[in-house]
C-alpha cells in the first residue's frame, strides 16, 4: 500500500463514518492485503475504485466489517456494570415509575457481549417486576458482521464463564459442549441496528444511559466534539455517558457533568 492510496482511504473513512486511522497503516494493510488478494485486486487504488463504484454496498460493507471489527468479552470494565446497578437503574427507575419505560443505549455493540451484558444487569436489578417495564435496549453497530454474530447469540463456554453462574443458568441455554445461546427471553430485550454514528439520531425519546466505550479512539477531536454534543441532546437531563476506562472527553468542550473517569451526566 503506497502513501497515497493510504491517505485515500483514510481521507474516505473519515469523511463518511468519522473513523481516523491515520496512525495505524500496519493494522490497515495487515487486516485488507489478504482480502485484496482472495479478491483479484492488484493494487490499493482498484480496490477503492471499486468500493466507490459499487452501488450494491456489499464491498463496502466488507471493508467496514474487515476494519471495525473489535475484540470485546462480557463484564468487559467491570466498574460500568456496577455503577449502572447501584447508580444509574436506581435512578432511572425511580424517575420512570410510573412510565416503566427504561432508554438505554450501547453505540457501538460489536459482537453482543456489552448489550447482553447490560440486559442482565438490568433484568437481574428488577427481579420481579422485570416483565412489567419495558427495558428493551437499543444496540448499534456499523458492522453488519459482528450484528448478524450478535443477533444469533452464540457464544463459546469459556466466554460466559466470567459471569455469575446464576446469571450464566438463567440467561444461556447449552447448545452443546462448547457453545452456549443467549435465551430467548433476554434477547427479545435487546434490539440490534446497523447504525453510523455520524448520521443524524433519529430517536423519538430521550436516553437515560449510552455506552459509547472504545469506539472514540478512531475518531479525530473535532469527529468526537461533534458526536459527544448529539449524544448530549438524546439524553434526559440527568442521564449518564459512559465511555472506555482508556478513553477521555475534552471537558471544556461538552456540556456533560463528569462524574469520575470515563463516566459524565447531563445536567439535571
Amino acid at each position: 500500500m503506497t502513501e497515497k492510496e493510504f491517505n485515500r482511504l483514510v481521507e474516505f473513512l473519515e469523511s463518511k463514518y468519522g473513523i481516523n486511522l491515520a496512525a495505524k497503516k500496519a493494522i490497515v494493510q495487515g487486516r485488507l492485503d489478504n482480502y485484496l488478494a482472495r479478491n483479484g485486486f492488484s493494487n490499493y487504488n482498484d480496490y477503492l475504485n471499486a468500493v466507490e463504484s459499487d452501488r450494491t454496498g456489499h464491498e463496502l460493507q466488507n471493508m467496514l466489517n474487515i476494519l471495525t471489527t473489535n475484540h470485546t468479552y462480557f463484564w468487559r470494565e467491570p466498574d460500568h456494570f456496577v455503577f449502572l446497578r447501584d447508580v444509574i437503574l436506581p435512578w432511572a427507575c425511580k424517575k420512570e415509575q410510573n412510565t416503566h419505560n427504561l432508554r438505554i443505549w450501547s453505540g457501538a455493540s460489536s459482537s453482543g457481549e456489552e448489550p447482553y451484558t447490560i440486559a442482565m444487569v438490568v433484568k437481574d436489578f428488577l427481579g420481579l417486576n422485570y416483565s412489567n417495564w419495558d427495558s428493551t435496549l437499543l444496540a448499534t453497530d456499523l458492522s453488519s458482521e459482528v450484528l448478524h454474530y450478535a443477533m444469533k447469540g452464540v457464544y463459546l463456554k469459556e466466554k460466559i464463564e466470567v459471569l455469575p453462574p446464576t446469571w450464566q443458568r438463567a440467561n444461556f441455554k447449552r447448545i452443546d459442549d462448547y457453545n452456549y445461546r443467549v435465551s430467548d427471553e433476554l434477547r427479545k430485550h435487546v434490539m440490534f441496528r446497523q447504525f453510523n454514528l455520524m448520521n443524524d439520531f433519529p430517536f423519538r425519546s430521550k436516553m437515560h444511559c449510552v455506552f459509547l466505550r472504545n469506539v472514540m479512539i478512531y475518531f479525530s477531536e473535532d469527529t468526537k466534539r461533534t458526536l459527544v454534543n448529539k449524544i448530549y441532546n438524546v439524553m434526559e437531563p440527568g442521564g449518564y455517558f459512559i465511555i472506555g476506562n482508556t478513553e477521555s472527553i475534552d471537558k471544556d468542550a461538552t456540556r456533560f457533568e463528569y462524574v469520575r473517569p470515563s463516566i459524565f451526566r447531563k445536567p439535571m
